[in-house]
């Protein structure tokens, strides 16, 4: 356990971050993400408060400021991190004197003795409830509404999170505070020479369109390769795609889609790609699609603008906030438009340098540091039982 001592007069605030995780796979990112940027910005944003961390993976060395402590449970799987949660946690609220308890993705200790804060990422298991196992289903939408509901402050990572909270477990609107996620500063345009470098060392194409995501129906992946094998027939130089994202569910149809178009020397699957090699694939790729039906924010949409990439993303949930004016917005159920896109960006340098400055400057929007210091004034309104 780290060590760290402020003022005693400074409330302690409990991070429960068990879904914390450095180990390489496509579990590792999105809310992994949000938990290790939260942790290493809060400190610094928000120095009236102490910060005591709950997290299992013994790789994870905190920042400044922030101490952890380590469960004894196997936090990493489902059954042993529900346990802990509900039934060890408010002991250890106790015992450490925490004033306050966040819990980072979706879950408080619902009989810990002190106030709470809870993101919500998305609302996917309500939404799509066939993507998801009937037991995962059902605790996240049960765990979900009854940490909502105790919570004295629910943070939402988009307008449109906040509005499925509103419209689908019935949170008041005064309770919710919008904060959006944060992009990392490795995602940034980087040296041409040394983007064909890498990109020769990894074999990629010289030029190829781009989507990442895991393989699951929600991110649309069946209708992308409607669209591109129709743009495929518009184009006198297609690019082939690439298709970055670790194993989900009903992945099947995917693989048999690209059979079924004729597609397979034109897709390449990429499979998790670290966060590492993630800033390099950006820079590499030509034009980003992401036709995701719904998605609680789009990391992805925002990192690639970062990276200069032009966008072709959904006018569904949170994607237009997260895009504005700098990517063009397709609906998700049409693959002949998309096609028409992925053609006219491609085939027009000027277009391509529209969105590349317009995503630059939209991505400046996002930034880790902002999400902690409106997540500690978050915790400054549920001390003060502030409630709308």
């Amino acid at each position: 356990m780290s060590i760290f001592s402020l003022p005693t007069s400074a409330a302690c605030i409990g991070l429960l971050a068990t879904l914390l995780s450095l180990r390489q796979s496509y579990r590792s990112a999105g809310i992994h993400t949000y938990c290790l940027h939260l942790l290493d910005n809060l400190p610094a944003q928000a120095t009236h408060f102490r910060y005591l961390a709950f997290v299992r993976d013994p790789a994870y060395r905190p920042p400044a400021g922030v101490t952890i402590h380590r469960p004894l449970l196997p936090t990493h799987t489902p059954g042993p991190r529900i346990l802990w949660e509900q039934c060890a946690l408010p002991f250890q609220a106790r015992r450490h004197r925490l004033d306050l308890i966040h819990g980072l993705a979706y879950a408080t200790p619902l009989l810990a003795p002190i106030p709470a804060v809870v993101t919500v990422h998305d609302l996917s298991f309500i939404r799509f409830p066939a993507s998801f196992p009937a037991s995962n289903r059902l605790y996240l939408s049960r765990i979900t509404a009854l940490s909502c509901r105790r919570a004295r402050r629910v943070i939402a990572v988009s307008e449109a999170t906040a509005l499925d909270l509103q419209r689908l477990l019935r949170i008041p609107a005064g309770k919710i505070d919008v904060v959006y996620n944060g992009v990392d500063t490795r995602y940034h345009p980087l040296p041409d020479e040394e983007v064909a470098a890498y990109r020769r060392r990894a074999g990629w194409p010289e030029a190829f369109i781009l989507t990442l995501g895991t393989l699951e129906p929600r991110k649309n992946h069946v209708m992308l390769l409607q669209a591109y094998a129709q743009y495929r027939r518009m184009s006198d130089r297609p690019l082939p795609l690439l298709i970055g994202g670790g194993k989900g569910w009903y992945y099947d149809t995917i693989f048999a889609q690209v059979e079924a178009l004729e597609l397979t020397p034109f897709v390449h699957f990429l499979g998790f790609v670290p966060a590492e090699t993630l800033p390099w694939l950006y820079n590499a790729a030509t034009l980003f699609v992401y036709p995701s039906r719904y998605e609680g924010f789009g990391l992805p949409v925002a990192e690639a603008m970062a990276c200069g990439l032009p966008v072709i993303t959904s006018s569904v949930s949170s994607l237009p906030e997260v895009a504005g004016d700098a990517a063009l917005l397709v609906d998700p159920d049409d693959p002949h438009t998309l096609a028409e896109l992925m053609a006219t960006v491609l085939d027009h340098p000027e277009e391509q340098m529209r969105l590349r400055e317009a995503g630059l400057r939209r991505a400046q929007r996002f930034r880790w540091h902002t999400t902690a210091a409106d997540t500690a004034a978050v915790y400054t309104r549920a001390l003060r039982g502030t409630h709308d």
